[in-house]
């Protein structure tokens, strides 16, 4: 009877967890790949595997996600016939040419992503049975010269040739592909835009023209672009540009920058056709002599965000500067030398303003005007030479919920300071040289959420006086210490029951080497931990500070000293969803099997180890074409003895279908759970957790294994007999309606 119940419970057990090293066998999968399901499309994940070339053959034809990003591939032939998929991703390989029979056939293709190669040449009709197509990267790839149309695309949508080279846009290139919405041509050499080259581009909404080099812009450039609401022309040289003939047409226009474009000098007429302008960035130009309240003239009365940073704007702001855009919410003088005086005069209009921002400004005195700011919910003060003039400003500021007083060469910050400032969520005050802090100096601060606190020369994780003795601070939840170097005690807790509300800590670059069992018993309610950038080492109980943490979510271990972990030491944090252990130098044993088996059967998820595995950002449009990889390594006396363990099949594990040998001593963790020989951890299968979890036992109580297998292999016979029940039924049911 024993042995029935055992062989009913494993093949209950192997039903849920077929493919301990995290694929699935339902579909077909390359050997230098890892396949998986994402939500229900099927992905294929080749990324940096060496390749040269796509293993065409080994491919499902039910692929959704093709990703061959970071490989050696240099030609592409015609994929399997049928082939259903929607994106593919080959960035970051070495490819020369775009040619129209490698992409025949491609019916359901939406994405396609060629970003980063040595492509000189696409044929215009690549993708003309991809009928379906919406998005298209071709960025960093020398196209230098294109004659006559791009691309053939009744249906694209949007296009990335930033970075190819370009230095002429022909007026037919985009004659084929009149469906654009979102264009980026950015860091194209293009000097000069001539007119008529958009002209048919008459649903474009976005427009990127970022550092190309551009000189000279035509006065009808724009001419037919009326739909344009977002357009960017961020660091160019248009000194000399007729920006009211420019913009004359963009009636549409929203967002606009400008930002680091060599401007000197802006007329009253700037802009006196963009009647629907919200958002204008001018940072980072030289406009010494510019008169703002001349430049903004009549028209923007629906301007709410102005960025005038770094622009070294001499002439005074002050007077009626901001008198025409009296709707402003976000104003940014960040980096132009302001005197205390002159700006209290010029913000006095600005009564609906939301976000100010005055950092590094050379401010020694701040304004004593901020009463009439009712909606201020936003300052950023910091990078000034402020000493202790803080009182009589913050008084008035009873709504502020985020202060930046950080880099300001502060070495003492009053009790009294933020006294009023109850409403105060957010306070930066990083990069000051406080060595402590003051009592009852954040008592006030009741409904503080974040406190920065990062580069202050700490030695003592959070001095308890500095909040108030019998009070918990119910909605402080984080905290951010990082770059502070920290003595932690050999024992007892390292914060104050004060802080027994925080769920986020950044200990993060702090030089702590080790951390006691009861580091964190006054603060146990952390879900996110940053230990990231310290000396933690792999030694007996050196994680025990986990076993208290029961909420924790997310961990980050990366850049530390480890070189083993064992899944073990996660037994109490059951919520835990997120671990980084990145940068680390692991060994390659069996413990690393152990952790993979750990994610994939306990949680239920590869994506638990940060690098396993494609995260969502690694296979989406448009996102960043270099994942992380969780690494081990081999010692020499690994490597000579690797090959027949490579080519051992291990029950579980998927395996090989050619012989391979190993060469190199770094391996990602999914590489080496496959060739490691090393066996699935049967002992923690997903049925059993997934008990334990419907159960949700309180602290305190602990269910044996023997019980979870009982419970389990009874749910799933209770389920059997339902289900012959029912089908007896139907029969019977059936039987009658016979005779």
């Amino acid at each position: 009877m024993i042995r029935c119940t055992v062989f009913a419970f494993y093949l209950i057990a192997t039903k849920f967890t077929y493919g301990f090293n995290g694929d699935s066998f339902e579909l077909e999968c390359p050997d230098e790949c890892d396949c998986h399901y994402f939500r229900i499309n099927w992905v294929t994940d080749c990324s940096e595997s060496n390749l040269t070339e796509v293993p065409y053959d080994e491919l499902s034809l039910s692929v959704y996600i093709l990703d061959l990003n970071g490989n050696n591939i240099t030609t592409l032939k015609p994929f399997p016939t049928d082939i259903k998929m929607r994106r593919l991703q080959i960035a970051d390989n070495r490819l020369t040419r775009v040619e129209k029979e490698a992409f025949k056939g491609l019916e359901y293709l939406i994405d396609i992503d060629l970003s980063g190669n040595n492509i000189s040449y696409v044929d215009p009709e690549a993708f003309l049975d991809s009928r379906g197509l919406l998005n298209v990267e071709l960025q960093d790839n020398p196209i230098t010269k294109v004659e006559g149309p791009f691309l053939i695309s009744p249906t694209l949508q949007y296009l990335d040739i930033s970075s190819c080279n370009l230095s002429t846009i022909n007026t037919q290139f985009f004659d084929n592909i009149t469906t654009l919405t979102t264009l980026d041509l950015s860091n194209n050499p293009l000097k000069i835009l001539e007119a008529g080259i958009f002209d048919v581009l008459t649903s474009l909404e976005t427009l990127k023209l970022n550092d190309c080099k551009l000189t000279a812009i035509s006065d009808h450039t724009f001419s037919t672009a009326v739909n344009i609401k977002f357009l960017e022309l961020a660091s160019n040289y248009l000194t000399n540009t007729d920006w009211p003939e420019v913009l004359g047409k963009m009636v549409r226009l929203e967002y606009l920058t400008l930002r680091k474009s060599g401007l000197t000098s802006l007329s009253e007429d700037t802009f006196s056709n963009c009647t629907n302008l919200v958002t204008l960035i001018l940072a980072d130009n030289e406009l010494r002599d510019l008169d703002v309240a001349t430049m903004l003239g009549n028209s923007v009365t629906h301007l709410e965000l102005l960025d005038l940073s770094q622009c070294n704007i001499q002439n005074p702001i002050s007077g009626e500067t901001f008198s025409n855009a009296s709707r402003l919410k976000s104003l940014y003088l960040s980096g132009n030398p302001l005197v205390a005086t002159d700006l209290q005069e010029a913000l006095e209009p600005l009564t609906k303003l939301e976000r100010l921002f005055l950092s590094d400004c050379g401010l020694h005195d701040l304004p004593d005007n901020f009463n009439v700011f009712d909606n201020l919910l936003e300052l950023d003060i910091s990078h000034n030479p402020l000493e202790n003039v803080f009182t009589k400003l913050l008084a008035p500021l009873e709504k502020l919920e985020y202060l930046n007083m950080g880099y300001s060469n502060l070495s003492y910050i009053g009790p009294d300071t933020f006294a009023k400032m109850t409403s105060m969520k957010r306070l930066v005050l990083s990069g000051n040289d406080l060595l402590s802090l003051e009592a009852g100096l954040f008592g006030n601060l009741t409904q503080l959420t974040t406190l920065e606190l990062e580069f202050c020369g700490l030695k003592r994780p959070l001095n308890g006086l500095a909040f108030f003795k019998n009070l918990t601070y119910m909605d402080l939840r984080e905290i951010k210490l990082g770059g502070n170097p920290l003595v932690i005690p050999p024992a007892g807790p390292i914060f104050p029951k004060k802080l027994s509300q925080v769920t986020i800590l950044d200990l993060s670059n702090c030089n702590i080497t080790s951390l006691n069992a009861e580091a964190f018993q006054n603060t146990e309610n952390i879900t996110e931990l940053n230990l990231s950038g310290n000396r933690l080492r792999s030694a007996e109980q050196s994680l025990s500070f986990l076993e208290r943490l029961h909420h924790l979510e997310k961990i980050n271990l990366s850049n530390n000293n480890l070189t083993t972990i064992d899944p073990d030491v996660f037994a109490n944090n059951p919520k835990l969803h997120s671990l980084n252990l990145l940068g680390n130098r692991f060994i390659c044993d069996c413990k690393i099997a152990e952790m993979w088996d750990w994610a994939n059967m306990i949680k239920g998820d590869l994506d638990v180890l940060i690098g396993a595995k494609s995260a969502e950002k690694d296979i989406v449009v448009k996102g960043n074409k270099k994942k992380k990889h969780l690494f081990c390594h081999y010692n020499e006396t690994q490597l000579r003895n690797m090959t027949s363990m490579v080519n051992k099949t291990v029950p579980g594990r998927r395996p090989f279908t050619k012989p391979r040998e190993v060469t190199m001593a770094n391996r990602t963790w999914a590489k080496y759970v496959r060739e490691s020989g090393c066996e699935p951890v049967v002992k923690i299968l997903r049925p059993v957790a997934l008990v334990a979890q419907v159960f949700d036992f309180q602290k305190g109580h602990s269910v044996s294994c023997g019980v979870m297998i009982v419970a389990t292999i009874a749910v799933s016979l209770g389920l059997a007999t339902v289900l012959m029940t029912i089908k007896l039924f139907f029969r019977k049911d059936t039987n009658r309606k016979v005779r």
